[in-house]
């Protein structure tokens, strides 16, 4: 079997429509349709059906789509080594980060990256199930979950663990809880709060607040931006779950973070890959560094 027409009926099942193949791979929509027919006929058995006005990929198909995941591994894996015997870990890889993680690693990745590797990044904030979707079109991407919301299992894709961020309870300065060393959830009860639009991962720890308090929170604002939700509680407007790392950007000493006790409050920051993206010797190479930035950023808030 020819070993492009497998990555074509491997990229209809990633992105599940011809025509999004088509863009994809630079090929016209007719033109995919051949050669997934040509691939068919190679296999001997139908590897797609119709549904709807679409088409779906049979039992075989899927397993034949799986198989061509195997071969791009290999071929990446065979690539990899002969770059490593030439130690010529360059080229182009590209990136894309929620804003707060680029914040925190990227400019530091990019400044101890060696010459002849370049890296192309974007930010993205999508909700919690969407980040997956973007290892389709990136090497990399930087993903983040509540601790034990981890839901990239059985996606097929190769998931690389960053750092723990602690979340903290972010307060305007001279708030009458900014005195404490931490805080509960019933501290939390009667306050008002300035929350994440729904379905982004901090939501699960708003919940697991009102859970374990008994009680519901007052929300008085929604962002999906964690900046925009400092400077509400910054300006005293409410209070705020914040991510410790890379709170305060911009006005330090105007926000007072303070740990909550009583749940669990953190999230894990996760790099996701294509299996086969992930054994390229210059994605490896992004990754190791990224690696050893969030371990810096980790050190040098535990020696404050």
């Amino acid at each position: 079997m020819d070993v492009q027409r497998l990555e074509l009926l491997r990229e209809l099942a990633a992105r599940g429509s011809v025509t999004a193949v088509a863009l994809a791979t630079h090929r016209t929509p007719s033109a995919v349709s051949q050669q997934l027919k040509v691939l068919e006929r190679e296999a001997g058995l139908p590897l797609t059906q119709r549904h709807g006005r679409g088409l779906e990929l049979t039992d075989a198909g899927r397993a034949l789509a799986r198989s061509a995941t195997d071969v791009a591994v290999s071929l990446a894996k065979a690539t990899a080594l002969w770059d490593e015997f030439r130690n010529n870990a360059t080229g182009e890889v590209s990136l894309v980060t929620f804003p707060t993680a680029g914040q925190m690693l990227l400019p530091g990745v990019i400044k101890n990256l060696g010459p002849g590797l370049v890296l192309n990044c974007a930010d993205e904030d999508p909700e919690l199930s969407d980040f997956p979707a973007f290892t389709a079109e990136y090497d990399i991407v930087l993903a983040h979950a509540m601790s034990g919301q981890l839901s990239w299992a059985g996606r097929g894709l190769s998931v690389v663990p960053l750092m723990t961020e602690p979340l903290d309870v972010g307060l305007p300065v001279g708030h009458p809880l900014a005195d404490r060393a931490w805080l509960r959830p019933s501290d939390l009860i009667g306050e008002t709060w300035i929350g994440v639009t729904d379905g982004y991962p901090f939501e699960r720890i708003l919940h697991a607040i009102e859970q374990e308090a008994g009680a519901h929170l007052s929300m008085a604002q929604r962002f999906a931006d964690l900046a925009l939700i400092e400077s509400f509680v910054i300006a005293g407007l409410g209070i705020a779950l914040v991510p410790r790392y890379t709170s305060g950007g911009g006005q330090p000493g105007r926000l007072v973070l303070k740990p909550l006790r009583g749940i669990e409050s953190e999230r894990q920051i996760v790099a996701l890959m294509r299996p086969d993206r992930a054994e390229r010797l210059a994605v490896r190479t992004v990754i190791e560094a990224l690696r050893a930035q969030a371990s810096q950023v980790q050190r040098s808030h535990s020696a404050k």
